[in-house]
C-alpha cells in the first residue's frame, strides 16, 4: 500500500538529524482531548438544567392555568347566586320574608310644597297558603310563625305617608339567607 519511505540524503538527512523523530505524540493531543471533552460536558450540563427549568416552568403554568379555571368557576358559580337573587320574584321572597308589604298609591311633593296625588296606606296582601305545622307539634318561643306578630302589621302611618311594618324577631331569623351557600373549590 504505502512505500516505506527512502532514506533522506543530502541536506534533508542533515536538518532530520537534528529535529526530533516525528513520532505519534500523545502528549501535544491529552490537552485538547481534555479542552474537547470538557466542552461538551459543560454543554450536556447547561442543556440538562436548561431543560430542568423549562419543564419546572411548565408545571407551574400547568398549575396556574388548573387555579385559573377553578376560581373562574367559582366566580360564574357565584356571579350566577348573584344573579338568581336579584332576579325580581327572588327580591320580592326576600322582601316578604323580612316583613316588608308593597307600597301603596305614592304621593308627590310640588316644588311650591303642594301634594300631589292620593297617598294611601301600605297594606300587606292576605298571607298565601303555605303548609301549616300539624297540630300535634307545640309552637315555642323560638316558633316565629307562632307569635302574633306574625300575623300582619301593626303599624301606624308615619309623617312621610308610609307604614312601618312588622319587624321581625332578629332571634328567628334565618342567617343562612344572607350568606351565600358555600362553592366547592374544584371539579
Amino acid at each position: 500500500m504505502s512505500k516505506p519511505a527512502a532514506p533522506l540524503k543530502g541536506r534533508a538527512a542533515r536538518l532530520a538529524r537534528l529535529m526530533p523523530s516525528t513520532g505519534p505524540s500523545t502528549a501535544a493531543r491529552t490537552p485538547f482531548v481534555l479542552l474537547v471533552v470538557l466542552l461538551l460536558g459543560g454543554g450536556l450540563i447547561t442543556l440538562l438544567l436548561l431543560n430542568s427549568a423549562l419543564n419546572e416552568g411548565s408545571f407551574r403554568l400547568s398549575e396556574l392555568k388548573r387555579d385559573t379555571t377553578e376560581l373562574t368557576d367559582e366566580q360564574q358559580a357565584l356571579q350566577r347566586d348573584v344573579d338568581s337573587r336579584s332576579q325580581p320574584g327572588a327580591l320580592e321572597k326576600r322582601a316578604r320574608e323580612l316583613g316588608m308589604v308593597p307600597g301603596g298609591n305614592p304621593a308627590f311633593l310640588n316644588p311650591d310644597g303642594t301634594v300631589r296625588g292620593n297617598p294611601t296606606e301600605a297594606t300587606a296582601p292576605p298571607p298565601s297558603p303555605s303548609p301549616t305545622p300539624s297540630p300535634s307539634t307545640s309552637a315555642g318561643p323560638e316558633d316565629p310563625a307562632a307569635g302574633p306578630s306574625a300575623s300582619g302589621p301593626s303599624g301606624s302611618p308615619s309623617a312621610s305617608g308610609s307604614v312601618s311594618a312588622t319587624t321581625p324577631d332578629p332571634a328567628a331569623a334565618p342567617s343562612a339567607e344572607n350568606s351565600p351557600p358555600p362553592t366547592s373549590p374544584g371539579r
